[in-house]
């Protein structure tokens, strides 16, 4: 291969690796693989001028914004930091800012780098207005709305400043909401995240703001735009910034010498794992800013600043098998099992390989050599196969169609990236189950939390929903931290429960996309377990708001026989298998209209509104769309209120809405 061959095959990777970073928010190498092929191209470019082009990735920041945003043309570019590997790379850093400068020593600041999301965020006359992610450097995708339900971005500085004023920052998410973002996934059906930082970047990407709150992300503010005067430097930008109400990251130091800059890496890189949010390195920029306009940028990088990047914590090794394991939510999940190899300190074995879509899109086969990667403490994960290294030997995997545990069908969606267990008394899901059958939202049975689910089946006192019903409280009495009064109390619950009705059972049996809302349509147009234990698919998308999707998933889950005698079991312990209540009003005004709540409502409670409303053949939900018919704002109504406004949908206050559903109903309900 001769060198331009070679560089426009680096060129093309990394382009495709921009791509699939930045815009689909699915890289397919790692870091430390993209820092190489990175510095490899740049390094050729250097070597033979006549090689290097405007459109090579080495003068890009980062990928082009998607076509879904408005571009936003950056008044000042949003530039990114050439990476040093090494402390000798951070001292021939500082050695050229003192040769540039004339200077005998220079005052560096030191600040941890965020793995997230860039964004600009612009006020006029201190209120926010406009922001925009950091796309190409130059044009970037406007996501203000987005920004606004982010907490830490201010929507009013703190102090009124006259005329625009522009800061920038980075959205990260916070490891322990990402660990309760996949928790909250797997619950629901949804594909886990593979990493906080694309999670932050499809997050914030969002069309639905209302999607983005959900991600309940974070941001830390780093640069104030064309500082004042009297802002000398970056140290006291930082301090400005968190006196106008940004969060500003506290681990930062000023230092007088790059020897303290390096301490302060080396550091951190220590550290890392104490923090509840993702670092990748650190920032050492020139705190002065007269020194930063005299030093300028070159290229895509300022003089001035420079990113240490931590040593990637990953090692190749040859995976020998691909086991299938059953998780407390009845996803079936794949794990690798690796020829032993040490990284950062720790004999790995075994490694996380996400899903079946993850090991089919990243073309792993067992017997390939493979890039493992390890962060923290968490398990390790497979990066990808080595494929120059294939002998030809190597085989592909296929997930097994029926459950390795309990062996009831394994249903995986078209699309869908998790396969799951069908059975709902599977023994390797039944805590996990039993907890969310117990929940509020579901058959409400106070008491029975995590810990006492996982004693009851661990002790052999539940093996199905049905058993719940048979335990008596002498025998939970037994157990710890359970008292006879608790035991008592318990009992009674379990046995209040029987009475929830059809809409509260359907979402405790923990059907796949059946949450609340689905539920309540079923329970509403079918009246009893035993009519829609019979309807075909057909006869299930009749019911207003039910798709092939769901209606699939009803299907498949009463046509599993361990289903089927659970709900024998059920009914046979005296739960209650129809709805309860008055049947909705078959010619309501408001059938099929979409209510959005808001807001604190003195005369009922959120759940009484949307039973009202369900009752009524009214819908709810809990975004504001171009779809919503009406928005109920009560008192302190947040976001939601504006959204209507802005897109010219009736809003009710709570006088209106009581008025509405008294004329609503006919007389038998009055």
């Amino acid at each position: 291969m001769t060198t331009r061959e070679r560089v426009e095959s680096l060129r093309a990777q990394l382009d495709e690796a921009n791509y699939r970073y930045y815009v689909l928010d699915a890289p397919t190498i790692s870091d430390a693989r993209y820092d190489q092929l990175m510095r490899e191209l740049r390094d050729l470019e250097e070597a033979h001028p006549d090689l290097q082009s405007d459109l090579s990735p080495t003068r890009r920041v980062g990928a082009a914004p998607s076509q879904r945003f408005a571009p936003v043309e950056h008044a000042t570019p949003m530039l990114s930091l050439a990476n040093a590997f090494s402390s000798e790379e951070l001292r021939a850093f500082d050695e050229r800012v003192r040769k540039l400068l004339g200077e005998s020593a220079v005052r560096y600041i030191c600040e941890l780098k965020i793995d997230g999301l860039a964004v600009a965020v612009r006020y006029r006359d201190g209120a926010f207005v406009r922001g925009a992610t950091r796309g190409d450097g130059r044009v970037g995708e406007e996501v203000t709305e987005n920004l606004r339900v982010i907490p830490g971005v201010p929507l009013r500085l703190r102090e009124a400043i006259r005329g625009d004023f522009e800061a920038r920052g980075e959205v990260y998410l916070r490891r322990s909401d990402f660990d309760a973002l996949n928790l909250r996934r797997e619950r629901e059906g949804a594909p886990r995240f593979a990493n906080p930082r694309n999670a932050a970047s499809g997050g914030l990407r969002q069309l639905d703001p209302a999607q983005t709150r959900e991600r309940r992300l974070s941001f830390f503010a780093y640069t104030l735009v064309e500082p004042p005067p009297e802002i000398a430097t970056q140290h006291a930008a930082l301090e400005r910034l968190r006196e106008l109400g940004f969060p500003v990251n506290p681990n930062v130091r000023a230092v007088a010498s790059i020897d303290e800059a390096v301490a302060f890496c080396d550091e951190w890189e220590r550290r890392r794992d104490e923090l509840d949010y993702e670092i990748d390195g650190v920032a050492i920029k020139v705190d002065r800013f007269d020194f930063q306009e005299r030093l300028g940028t070159v290229a895509r990088d300022p003089r001035w600043a420079i990113a240490y990047k931590f040593k990637a914590r990953e090692a190749t090794t040859k995976l020998e098998d691909i086991t299938v394991s059953v998780g407390r939510t009845g996803t079936l999940n794949p794990n690798a099992v690796l020829a032993p190899v040490e990284i950062g300190g720790i004999t790995i074995r075994n490694a996380t390989l996400h899903n079946e879509a993850y090991i089919a899109s990243n073309d792993i086969r067992i017997g390939d050599t493979v890039i493992v990667v390890r962060a923290g403490d968490v398990i390790p994960r497979v990066v990808g196969p080595i494929r120059e290294l294939r002998t030809g030997k190597e085989r592909i995997f296929h997930m097994p169609t029926h459950c390795p545990v309990c062996g009831a069908d394994v249903d995986r969606p078209d699309g869908e990236a998790m396969a799951r267990c069908t059975n709902a008394s599977c023994p390797a899901q039944l805590v996990e189950r039993l907890r969310h059958f117990a929940s509020r939202g579901a058959m409400d049975i106070e008491g029975l939390g995590d810990v006492l689910a996982e004693q009851l089946v661990s002790g052999g006192l539940v093996k199905e929903f049905a058993d719940l019903y048979a335990l008596d409280a002498p025998r939970l009495a037994a157990l710890d931290r359970l008292g006879a009064k608790s035991a008592g109390n318990l009992v009674a619950a379990i046995a209040a429960s029987k009475e929830r009705g059809l809409t509260r059972l359907l979402v405790g049996l923990g059907i796949r996309y059946v949450g609340e809302q689905t539920a309540a349509i079923l329970a509403r147009d079918f009246r009893s377990m035993a009519a829609l234990a019979e309807a075909d698919e057909s006869a299930l998308q009749r019911s207003e708001g039910i798709g092939p999707e769901v209606a699939a998933s009803v299907r498949l889950f009463f046509a599993q026989a361990r289903n089927r005698a659970a709900l024998e079991a059920l009914a046979a312990a005296g739960v209650a298998m129809e709805e309860r209540g008055v049947a909705p009003v078959a010619d309501s005004a408001i059938k099929g209209k979409r209510f959005v709540l808001t807001g604190t409502l003195a005369t009922m409670t959120r759940e009484e509104a949307k039973g009202a409303l369900e009752r009524l053949g009214a819908r709810t939900s809990e975004s504001v769309s171009a779809k919503t018919d009406y928005v109920v704002a009560g008192s302190e109504a947040g976001s939601k209120l504006q959204r209507a406004r802005d897109l010219d949908v009736p809003v009710l206050d709570e006088d209106a809405f009581c008025r509405m559903l008294s004329e609503t109903r006919s007389p038998t309900h009055r």
